[in-house]
Order: C-alpha cells, then sequence, then structure tokens
C-alpha cells in the first residue's frame, strides 16, 4: 500500500477554502492477474478557515493576500508543498471572470505543490461538486438518478448523476452575490450576469438606489424557476414562467446545455446558498447579498415541492472537498514509459478524434489522422500534446502495429524532435502500444503510454510521478476556461 497527500483549493465568487486529503492505494488485483492499483481510501485530514475572496480595489482577485491564506492554512496543518503529492485550484463563478484569474490559479498552484493542478471550467466545476457534496455517491448506493445544484455568488452548476455515471451538466448565471448593497441597502454592486432578469420582469434597479425586498423576491423568484426549468427540461407537468430567450441568456457561455433524458429521483443542493436552503431561519439581510432571498425563492420553488431532496454532506465545501478528493484518477496498470522521462507533465491538450477516423487508424490509413493533428496543433498552439483513444476495444496485435504507425507518423509530421510522445487510451492496451512505438521511434523521443482514463474534447490532462514501483500513475483531467 502506499499513500499521497492531495490538496483542494477553491477560489469562488463569494468564499475561498481549501482541504487537504489522504488517499490510500492498493494492488487490488489478485496474485494470479495483472496489478490493478485503485484508491481505496479518500480522507479528508484537514479543513481551512472559509475566508472572503479577496479582491483589489479594482476590481481584480488579490493575489498577494491569496498566497497570504495559503501560507497560514499550511502552518496550520503542519504541511509544506513538498509534502503535497496532487491536488487541484479551482477557479469558480464570477472569480473565473477576472483577467488575472488564469495568473491567480497558475500561481497558486505552484505554490501549492508539484504536482497541484490550475483549472477552470464550469462543467468541471458542476462534477466536483456533485461529488463533494455527496450526491455522486448517493447514486451509486441507491442506484438512483440525482441532480445536483452547487449554488455559488456567482453562478450555478449543475450535474446529473445516474448510479455513478454523469449523464447531464451545465452552469447558469445565478447566484447569491449577483447583487450587493450596503447596510443601508443601497446597492453596491450588480453583476451584468443578472441584467437580463431585471430587464425581463422590468424594475428599476442600478448602483446606488436603495433596494426594496419587493424586488428582490422577484428577481430570486425568476432565478429559481430557471433552474427549475433547467432540471425539469420543460416538462408539461413542470412548466416554469421564463421564456425560452431569457432562459438561454442565464446560461453561462462556456458550459454544456444542461439536457436530461427523464427526470431525476432526488435533488441535492451545495454551496453556499445552499445552506440557507437547509436551514431557512437566517437573517436575508445578514451577508448585504440576496443570496438568503435566493434560497428562501428556491425553497418555496417546485425543485423543493416535486421531488424527493437528498441533504448533501457538503455544501459551502463541496466544491473544494470535490478539487481535493474527486480531481486525482490512477491509470491502469499495463502503462509504459520512458525511464528517462520527467514528471509531472501539466497542461496537454487531449487530442480527441472521432470513431471513424480511430477505425482508421486501427488499419493503418494515417492520412485523416495526420491532418486532424495538423489542425489541432494550429488551434491549440501547443508545443506537446497527448494523443488519445476512446472507441478502441480489445485490439488485435496487429490492429495495435497499425495504432503506432499512425500516431508515430503524426508525431513525427507535427512535433518538434525533442518532445515527449504521450499517448492515453481509454481501454487497456497502453503497455503494448508503448513497447511497438519504441521500435517504431527508437530512442528518438521519449514516451509515456497511460491508459484506463476516459478524456473528452476540449479536456487537458496532467500526468503525475508513477506510484507503486511504477505500475501506475496518477491523472487529472480537466478543464482550461477563463472568462
Amino acid at each position: 500500500m502506499e499513500t499521497i497527500l492531495s490538496i483542494g483549493i477553491d477560489i469562488g465568487t463569494s468564499t475561498t477554502s481549501m482541504v487537504m486529503s489522504r488517499f490510500l492505494f492498493e494492488n487490488t488485483a489478485s496474485h494470479f492477474t495483472i496489478p490493478r492499483i485503485s484508491i481505496i481510501e479518500k480522507r479528508v485530514m484537514y479543513r481551512s478557515k472559509i475566508y472572503l475572496t479577496p479582491f483589489r480595489s479594482d476590481g481584480l482577485i488579490d493575489i498577494e493576500k491569496l498566497k497570504e491564506i495559503l501560507s497560514v492554512e499550511y502552518k496550520n496543518a503542519g504541511i509544506t508543498p513538498k509534502d503535497i503529492e496532487t491536488g487541484a485550484v479551482i477557479i469558480t463563478g464570477e472569480s473565473s471572470r477576472k483577467e488575472n484569474a488564469k495568473l491567480v490559479t497558475e500561481t497558486m498552484s505552484m505554490l501549492a505543490g508539484d504536482f497541484v493542478v490550475a483549472s477552470a471550467g464550469p462543467d468541471l466545476e458542476s462534477i466536483i461538486a456533485g461529488k463533494g457534496s455527496g450526491a455522486y455517491q448517493f447514486s451509486i448506493d441507491n442506484n438512483c438518478a440525482v441532480v445536483n445544484l452547487d449554488i455559488g455568488g456567482g453562478t450555478t452548476n449543475i450535474a446529473a448523476f445516474k448510479s455513478g455515471e454523469i449523464t447531464a451538466k451545465g452552469c447558469f448565471n445565478i447566484g447569491g452575490r449577483l447583487i450587493t448593497y450596503n447596510n443601508e441597502q443601497r446597492v453596491t454592486y450588480i453583476s451584468p450576469s443578472i441584467k437580463p432578469i431585471i430587464e425581463d420582469i422590468g424594475i428599476d434597479i442600478r448602483s446606488g438606489t436603495k433596494i426594496t425586498e419587493e424586488n428582490i423576491v422577484k428577481i430570486c423568484d425568476t432565478m429559481a424557476e430557471v433552474l427549475v426549468q433547467a432540471v425539469t427540461n420543460n416538462n408539461k407537468n413542470h412548466l416554469a414562467f421564463v421564456g425560452a430567450d431569457l432562459y438561454s441568456l442565464m446560461e453561462t457561455k462556456e458550459s454544456a446545455c444542461f439536457k436530461q433524458e427523464s427526470m431525476p429521483d432526488y435533488i441535492c443542493f451545495s454551496g453556499g446558498v445552499a445552506e440557507a436552503i437547509y436551514n431557512p431561519d437566517i437573517d436575508p439581510y445578514q451577508y448585504n447579498d440576496i443570496g438568503i432571498f435566493l434560497a428562501r425563492s428556491i425553497s418555496k420553488s417546485r425543485l423543493c415541492k416535486d421531488f424527493n431532496i437528498y441533504q448533501a454532506k457538503e455544501t459551502i465545501r463541496a466544491t473544494v472537498i470535490g478539487a481535493g478528493s474527486y480531481t486525482t484518477r490512477v491509470s491502469g496498470s499495463t502503462i509504459s514509459f520512458s525511464e528517462s522521462m520527467i514528471f509531472p507533465l501539466k497542461n496537454l491538450p487531449a487530442f480527441v478524434v472521432g470513431e471513424s477516423i480511430e477505425k482508421e487508424c486501427m488499419e493503418g490509413i494515417s492520412d485523416s489522422y495526420k491532418k486532424e493533428c495538423k489542425w489541432f496543433m494550429e488551434q491549440t498552439n501547443a508545443e506537446k500534446i497527448i494523443f488519445c483513444f476512446r472507441k478502441v476495444k480489445n485490439p488485435s496485435y496487429n490492429e495495435v502495429c497499425n495504432i503506432a504507425k499512425v500516431v508515430s507518423e503524426a508525431a513525427s509530421c507535427n512535433l518538434e524532435e525533442n518532445i515527449p510522445l504521450l499517448v492515453l487510451t481509454e481501454d487497456d492496451f497502453a503497455k503494448s502500444l508503448g513497447q511497438i512505438l519504441h521500435r517504431f521511434i527508437g530512442n528518438m523521443r521519449k514516451i509515456v503510454c497511460i491508459d484506463g482514463i476516459k478524456v473528452d474534447s476540449n479536456d487537458y490532462v496532467d500526468i503525475g510521478k508513477p506510484l507503486m514501483n511504477g505500475i501506475a500513475i496518477p491523472v487529472v483531467v480537466k478543464t482550461l476556461i477563463y472568462g
């Protein structure tokens, strides 16, 4: 058995927090089969205080204050960056739209540890929040469909799980700090993302004006109905009153379209606003924003009236728990890598092609694959990429040889001579593929072939240092989307 320490840092619209988790790895295969390294336990070892996300006077995120927060919490936990072996810094909601968001996550990930990855993007946040809240595991344990709504300060991330499978994900510009006000209840901030609702319902609200409870309730009731419409897919028994134009305007631009095939068995709420959904007696003016009012609107909506509610194990910490405990995966055990390869490898764009081109690769036909690779390199402007195969299942020896031939040709045409050849397969044939690639290219390039990992188009892959005497590798699949 082997253990590693993982960190999760969530820099959100309203709050910033950190957790540290310990992973226990073990070979779960029998003595007579190929080794299978699995994470058999994930335990949260330390939870930081929850801080207000620091912003500078110009509205950008204050990197120096974030550094101070990280330094204090590392000291309190008795941990140094050298002790951290994996994890993720996630920037979420309105924070991800700030001009310095990319610099913030990259700086924090470098300070946090050697293989702590920087990530941003609403779809990834939806998934890890759903895992951190407990909704994902609940769907497995109860063989049911659960929709998790992670409602923060700037956005609501939605993920649907059915018996542990992710069936839908998306994000909406709905959150508790899209409007803020001072102690005199005069508006201090209105997010541009909430203006479609303000215009749709026809109320006069501007910075400096005194806000009324009636207007807040109208805005929050409309936001709640957008979420009803998202979860119910306009089901005839659950018709919402918001129009299609307003609904589309409230979808977060970078997110997937949230679409389910059937109604969920349970609804789960996480995020800061969820605290007030589960605990309705909080003073609505306590935080000088509309978050508590939004919670009340959701509580009286059809989301809470027409569905079973699964109470999240984590609410405000769901994303940070997910970042620290659910972003890292372990490769299959049939892997291959050059002994001189230096890890970790970060921010590798996943080169994914369609099933028809994968079939051509299995037949040794390389023209389309090389053309796609050239286009992908131009689009990403990346020096390194990772060649990914998703639909190749149980290939024959000849088919693996053909794939190796096509990949080596594509690499020769598109990669500089000193760039390693990196390949990821969903099915377990990376070891044989790596051995054949070595025959094709010899010592011209370093090679890494890993398997057992699922990726999609637009994903990025980070590869950590090998574990368990080199028979498995930690991998993080992520998105990198900034405002």
